[in-house]
């Protein structure tokens, strides 16, 4: 009996004539996040990846790992031996056995990827079951609501042997969807953004934006924590931590009060449009949400993103704020989110901030700012962070 991981493809099934490069790139992400417990050999056959390990293997720490891998709908730990009907039998016994002597209901469920082996689905689950069933005699067969179901695979390598599978990530592997710039605070709504972008396969570049000392070195530190909970799903990721502080103070000296925010989030993008070029990036992301706050106005949101040239995504635009939370909590992030250490956002806020801003009056609010010289001079201040996994 050889214990080994599968995963079972989702939407890359789909995919057509790049299929193979998808199903590479899901390998490789899973090669590396994998690496910390042990040596596997990983290939891919049905659209299925196999995980086989190779010598001494953390097994349990792989398979909690192999669930965050975007690219996989499921994941599970299976028993493989050969395909013989009586091997099956003997190897359900020996794998679940501590299992189906918990519970006092069970069904088998076979699956024959492999057609050449001589018995249909059917007839393989009736006589793996019948015997289970001689071998527990407290169990119940249950064909509807079992509280276990013992699952037996048929395919070209072996036969395999496992109980429920856990859910995977699903969404696409890491890698294939190009690389984009995520804007990262330290609320609730942009982590939960940015994973949302991974998980269609984008590689992310979190940028921060610091405004010492309005800003503590504990809201920076949070920003890390949250990048360090994201490349669970993410992947290894370096910070670029941008220098903020003169350009919200040349905002507050230089522009009418209502239009700070606008100005400020203008020369984000800018800011972030310009380490997108530098990164070979297609695209910006933010937590930004329709309505949520001023700044945050069809009006407001078409104003902020008229300054640069590339696209800007916003993954959480018609989400209401507690499915937001929902996310953040699914993932992780929520606890951090709301320790209380404002970030950059939260300076100068505005007493009346302009929700339906146009662009004329919003240029005129710009026109005392050096928008060249603040922007080379953020980018040339940038700290870049590497978070690992």
């Amino acid at each position: 009996m050889d214990d080994i991981i599968l995963l079972k493809q989702g939407e890359i099934i789909l995919k057509g004539q790049n299929r193979r490069h998808f199903e590479s790139q899901l390998m490789a992400n899973i090669r590396r996040r994998l690496k910390p417990f042990g040596e596997f050999e990983i290939y891919c056959m049905q659209s299925t990846i196999y995980v086989e390990p190779r010598g001494d293997c953390d097994m349990d720490g792989a398979l909690d790992a192999a669930g965050t891998v975007f690219g996989a709908n499921s994941v599970l730990r299976a028993a493989a031996c050969e395909k013989d009907k009586d091997a099956i039998v003997e190897t359900a016994v020996e794998y679940l056995g501590d299992k189906l002597n918990a519970v006092k209901s069970f069904k088998v469920e076979s699956k024959r990827a492999d057609k050449r082996f001589p018995m249909g689905s059917i007839e393989l689950s009736r006589y793996v079951g019948g015997l289970l069933h001689e071998r527990f005699p407290h169990l119940t067969p249950d064909m509807h609501s079992p509280e276990l179901t013992v699952n037996v695979e048929i395919r070209d390598l072996a036969a395999y042997v496992h109980g429920p599978a856990l859910p995977g990530a699903g969404g696409l592997p890491i890698g294939a969807g190009g690389r984009m710039v995520t804007l990262l605070s330290g609320g609730i709504d942009s982590p939960v953004a940015t994973h949302m972008i991974a998980k269609r396969g984008v590689k992310v570049i979190p940028v921060h934006f610091a405004s010492p000392p309005y800003t503590s070195e504990m809201a920076k530190d949070k920003v890390m924590t949250l990048t360090k909970i994201l490349t669970k799903y993410c992947g290894r990721m370096v910070v670029e931590l941008v220098p903020f502080t003169h350009i919200q103070e040349e905002i507050r000296a230089h522009s009418p009060e209502g239009f700070f925010t606008i100005v400020m989030r203008r020369l984000m993008m800018r800011i972030a449009e310009q380490i997108a070029i530098n990164n070979g990036c297609t695209a910006l992301v933010t937590g930004e949400n329709l309505g949520q706050v001023a700044s945050q106005t069809a009006e407001a949101l078409a104003v902020t993103e008229e300054c640069v040239n590339i696209p800007i995504l916003r993954p959480l635009v018609a989400f209401d704020k507690q499915e937001i939370i929902e996310r953040a909590r699914l993932i992780g992030t929520f606890e951090t989110s709301i320790l209380p250490y404002e970030d950059c956002c939260t300076v100068f806020t505005p007493r009346r901030p302009r929700t339906k801003p146009r662009i004329e009056d919003v240029l005129e609010a710009e026109s005392g700012l050096d928008i060249t010289a603040l922007v080379e001079e953020a980018v040339a201040g940038i700290e870049r962070v590497a978070v690992e996994v």
